[in-house]
């Protein structure tokens, strides 16, 4: 009997807030960029096998975008705000282009 899978979209949002968490609380931010990358690494995977190479390229993008607009978007509104949001739209992508019909 094989494990349940854990969807794409929590793994997209947990790489985030996950990543930003661990590089805050170690103060050691390659190591918040390591849970980011396997998080997104296995995010990948699963866009590939739920949506095929164009969905898994596409979401990818997305995720290193959400990465990089969060920056910005924390001196708007906050870190852990910025956070939670470019995770959140994260999740929605995956679970947007990852869905199955019917």
């Amino acid at each position: 009997m094989s494990s349940p899978r854990i969807p794409s979209p929590a793994i997209a949002a947990a790489g985030l807030v996950g990543g930003y968490a661990v590089a805050r609380w170690t103060k050691k931010r390659p190591l918040g960029g390591v849970v980011l990358a396997v998080a997104g690494g296995v995010a990948a995977r699963e866009w590939q096998r739920e949506g095929g190479v164009k969905a898994a390229a596409g979401l990818s993008a997305a995720y290193v975008a959400a990465f990089g607009g969060s920056h910005p978007l924390a001196k708007k509104i906050g870190a852990w705000p910025s956070v939670f949001a470019v995770a959140g739209a994260m999740g929605a992508a995956s679970w947007a282009v990852t869905r199955r019909n019917g």
